[in-house]
């Protein structure tokens, strides 16, 4: 016997209805979908009125079920149940490595090193011909931002002396120090040469300033420095009359000739001989003077010979010797003698 098109329907209406109750059921529901929605005839939920328009499901005021990691069960949004809370794990702090190195540190806070000492004054030698001379060269040198370049240059103009061997030394030294050229190995060879020679009081200061400058090379060979103008100071040369020679007994006249000595001289003999004066007791001595042989570069040997003087015998008398804007003296250098009267021929 068949089964009637009705019965048919109805079990297809029943086979859906346990189907969305077991649906709700695996999603954790008690029971069939809440909301007052209607069983279909047709076997779903009904989403339109009585008329069969279609219309919007109401929103619900609660949260829809959902299901939560730790396996509870709760409205979507809702709390989760209070626990307490576990304080995070301290961190502990991991000290940084030092690099260490076996090199040693590099001292970058150095200062630099100081500058050798440069030349002391003269005194300045007047220069009154304008002719370079050892002299005045150690003058110019004086000033070595430009005056060793300076005096370089003027070096082959000079006689082959110890003097400028000297300076031709120390001016390279001076270029070779300040970085601005030069050359080390030209003034240590001339410096070698010189040992011992060097005479005369500029002549052993441009000595002792390049064995300075040497002693600096050898402990910074790569290091260079500004050198400086030395302060006015003591200078190189002390300047006076040594000794003035009268005659064995200390006496002398007009007409007769006296010995000067000269001791440090810092210029060119030659041209105080010719344009320096000499006075004996405030009486000028024309010149020019005649130098003595036996002189040494600050030693000058001249000879004058007394010009009438107004001072009484036995009266001591100065000696003065003038040069440029310098003056020296010696008081009462020897004793004016009476005249030597020669006797008239009788009649």
């Amino acid at each position: 016997m068949g089964v009637s098109l009705g019965t048919r329907v109805a079990g297809l209406c029943l086979a859906g209805t346990v189907a969305v109750v077991a649906a709700s059921c695996v999603a954790g529901e008690a029971g069939p979908p809440s909301g007052g929605r209607d069983v279909s005839v047709a076997g779903g939920l009904s989403n339109g009125g009585p008329d069969g328009t279609p219309r919007r499901a109401a929103e619900s005021s609660e949260p829809a079920p959902s299901w939560r990691p730790d396996g509870s069960g709760g409205p979507v949004g809702a709390p989760a149940p209070d626990r307490p809370s576990q304080p995070p794990p301290p961190t502990l702090a991991t000290p940084t490595p030092t690099p260490r190195s076996d090199r040693p540190a590099k001292d970058e806070g150095a200062p630099p090193p100081t500058a050798p000492a440069w030349l002391p004054p003269g005194p300045a030698s007047p220069d009154t011909d304008a002719v370079p001379d050892p002299a005045g060269l150690y003058d110019r040198l004086r000033t070595p931002a430009t005056g060793c370049a300076d005096v370089l240059r003027t070096i082959p103009s000079l006689p082959p002396t110890d003097d400028r061997r000297l300076l031709r030394g120390l001016a390279n030294g001076c270029l070779a120090v300040q970085g601005r050229g030069g050359s080390w190995e030209t003034a240590a060879r001339d410096h070698a040469e010189l040992a011992g020679r060097p005479d005369g009081c500029k002549g052993r200061a441009a000595y002792a300033v390049l064995t300075g400058l040497l002693q600096f090379h050898e402990q910074h060979p790569g290091a260079t420095v500004r050198l400086g103008s030395a302060p006015d100071g003591a200078p190189a040369c002390a300047y006076g009359i040594a000794a003035v020679d009268a005659g064995p007994d200390g006496t002398a006249r007009p007409g007769e000739v006296i010995l000067i000595e000269l001791r440090g001289t810092y210029f060119d003999h030659a041209e105080l001989l010719r344009d320096g004066g000499v006075s004996v007791d405030g009486v000028s001595v024309p010149g020019p003077f005649t130098p003595l042989p036996g002189s040494r570069p600050d030693h000058l040997r001249l000879t004058v010979t007394l010009p009438p003087l107004s001072a009484a015998p036995g009266t001591p008398v100065d000696v003065r010797v003038r040069y440029g804007g310098t003056e020296v003296a010696r008081e009462g250098a020897f004793t004016l003698a009476a005249p030597d009267l020669t006797p008239s021929a009788s009649p």
